[in-house]
């Protein structure tokens, strides 16, 4: 696993040298654009449509729109007084709080921490703390020249740090249009809708969702790479159940006589080769 980010955790005065690695990745299926003649990649020059020519590296700088077609220039002098005034290399703890405080709507990326000496000693103390107060802590940290607000938790026997939103990056709920505004609604759709959620209800087992799309495209890959006749998927039929209290019903009679199955994973022979 490789190692993105190298600095310390500050907890009061103990400080904690730590590695920090992406904990997720994205398995998308990426497609490259090439030339339908050749086959060849193509590739993008940066071109400046007042100047009407390629621009090289070296002329490229950094501008800050502040009105329509108005910039003003960012220097790395000016970046380099800005970081100089915030500490780049530390996760700074600032407060202990409860995990269900925090709305998932805040969380945005996920790191794991390991230490950076083998012993570890100050990791395993603040992770056992952790563990036995039941709180999470909330930090700040400079990661690309972008300062976040983060949260360390523990997962299984590692330390874990989301990235998450500052309360200004979250678009307040006013700006989404057509939220209904009545609360009422009718009470036997809402005990059939209740009893729907029972009977949907489960334990959460990460294993068994899978993407579909991507997995499709994966097989699609292999066969178009093996030589082999694609065939199209006729569409499923489309529901058309008007009715609110007839749909309620008709899933409730679903999930009772256990047509509707929780997703599970298939195994696959293909060897799933992701494109760059």
């Amino acid at each position: 696993m490789h190692t993105m980010w190298k600095g310390s955790i500050s907890f009061g005065l103990v400080n904690i040298p730590i590695k920090m690695f992406a904990a997720t990745e994205n398995k998308d299926v990426r497609f490259r654009y090439i030339h339908k003649e050749c086959n060849t990649p193509i590739k993008y020059k940066k071109i400046c449509p007042t100047c009407n020519k390629e621009v090289a590296e070296e002329d490229i700088v950094k501008g800050f729109e502040y009105e329509p077609g108005h910039f003003v220039i960012i220097s790395d002098e000016d970046l380099n007084s800005v970081k100089n005034e915030i500490n780049s290399k530390s996760i700074e703890i600032v407060d202990f709080v409860n995990l269900s405080e925090i709305d998932p709507i805040y969380f945005n990326k996920t790191y794991y921490l390991a230490p950076q000496d083998t012993v570890g000693k100050a990791y395993k103390l603040l992770r056992k703390a952790m563990e036995e107060t039941g709180k999470i802590a909330i930090a700040t940290i400079t990661i690309r020249n972008k300062q976040s607000l983060a949260a360390l938790r523990v997962y299984k026997n590692v330390l874990v740090m989301e990235t998450i939103f500052y309360p200004d990056e979250v678009r307040p709920i006013s700006q989404v249009p057509g939220l209904p505004e009545d609360e009422q609604v009718d009470e036997k759709e809402l005990n059939i809708a209740n009893q729907l959620i029972d009977n949907l209800t489960a334990e959460f087992e990460p294993s068994k969702y899978k993407d579909d799309y991507r997995e499709a495209m994966i097989e699609l890959i292999n066969k178009k790479i093996s030589g082999k006749e694609i065939k199209v998927t006729k569409e499923a039929p489309e529901r058309n159940v008007i009715d609110l209290m007839e749909a309620l019903q008709a899933s409730l009679k679903e999930t009772k006589t256990g047509k509707v199955k929780p997703p599970t994973t298939k195994k696959k022979t293909a060897s799933k080769k992701q494109t760059s």
